[in-house]
């Protein structure tokens, strides 16, 4: 096997990510004017039409210009269109006006013209979708740090949620970036891509949990190394097939649709990364400081020892006497001075 010497390059991988990411979030809220709302999270109306006459979508668009329309084809066939206009708030009447105004404008450049559907979404139910979206995705990343706790640790599972913080963060930015819209199937991309990503963090955590327990001998970022190796080709087989299949949807599909499959791509392939690059050097940054915390503890606990001892001997040799330090993890010794402490606190009651 292979070993790879991932921690190496977790500073320059955090940054890239970082840069990454702001740039996307910054274009998106000072240049493109924010994300690009669909139906589902504006007031608007929905139309779904059939024109036989109308050769592609910028046809219908120019039709309805005065209403700035989100036109889409639905569908194999040509001449069936999902036209979609924002409330603007301006007319009392938005409904009926816009229906009468899309039927007579249509008509009259393309002759026979007819309504399938006709679906209106008011500015309430926009506004209460969109805040129950955000309240749900929390609830459940909150449920999920609490069972990651629970299953491993917590430096654990604050390691796995900033990886899923970072995927949410990257795909919506790059989903704002480049002005795709942001309807119900994006929330569907983004809580599939958690779930990805998690899947593949934990896969890997369990392993340095497991290792960290076996191979005692070696550092915490030569088994996070390790136990990233052993994983590697399980990884990257899982996220390869998948995109096969995401991609054959991407490349052959219309639509919505295809935006939703654009969005598991780009999802899939930072999941991927930021199970590598992302919670695992979180995990040894975590780790790092717990170490050094017990360290100085156990230095400041020796030093004293060793003081006294070395008055009472009156110049003997005290350090010759000191035991040889007991391989442990730090997990071990983090937990082993956690149990004096309790011990200590109930001594005292």
């Amino acid at each position: 096997m292979k070993l790879f010497n991932v921690t190496r390059y977790r500073v320059p991988a955090l940054i890239t990510s970082g840069i990454l990411i702001v740039i996307f979030w910054v274009y998106t809220m000072f240049f493109a004017g924010g994300f690009n709302f669909g139906i589902d999270f504006q007031a608007g109306i929905n139309f779904t039409v059939e024109v036989p006459a109308a050769p592609d979508e910028q046809a219908v668009r120019d039709a309805l210009s005065d209403y700035n329309p989100q036109v889409q084809t639905a569908g194999d066939k040509g001449g069936k269109f999902v036209i979609r206009i924002a409330d603007d708030a301006q007319n009392d009447n938005f409904q009926q006006t816009v229906s009468k105004a899309v039927s007579n404008n249509l008509k009259e450049k393309f002759g026979n013209v007819s309504i399938l559907s006709e679906e209106y979404i008011g500015s309430s139910f926009a506004s209460n979708l969109a805040t129950q979206t955000i309240w749900l995705t929390l609830i459940a990343l909150s449920l999920i740090l609490f069972y990651i706790w629970i299953r491993f640790k917590l430096n654990y599972a604050v390691s796995a949620i900033t990886a899923v913080f970072h995927d949410v963060l990257f795909l919506l930015g790059f989903i704002g970036a480049f002005q795709l819209e942001f309807s119900t199937a994006t929330i569907a991309a983004v809580l599939t891509i958690i779930g990805y990503s998690l899947n593949d963090t934990i896969v890997i955590f369990d392993r340095i949990r497991e290792n960290s327990r076996i191979v005692k001998d070696k550092d915490f970022n030569e088994v996070i190394n390790l136990s990233v190796s052993q994983s590697m080709s399980r990884t990257l087989i899982t996220s390869f097939t998948t995109l096969l299949a995401v991609v054959s949807i991407l490349v052959f599909a219309t639509g919505t649709i295809k935006t939703f499959a654009l969005s598991l791509v780009v999802g899939i392939v930072v999941g991927t990364y930021s199970s590598i690059f992302v919670a695992s050097p979180i995990l040894l940054a975590w780790h790092n400081r717990e170490l050094k915390k017990v360290h100085e503890a156990v230095s400041h606990t020796g030093h004293g020892a060793l003081s006294s001892s070395a008055k009472a001997s009156s110049g003997s040799n005290s350090a010759a006497n000191v035991p040889e330090p007991v391989k442990q993890t730090a997990e071990e010794i983090a937990e082993a001075t956690e149990k004096k402490s309790k011990k200590k606190k109930k001594k005292k009651k």
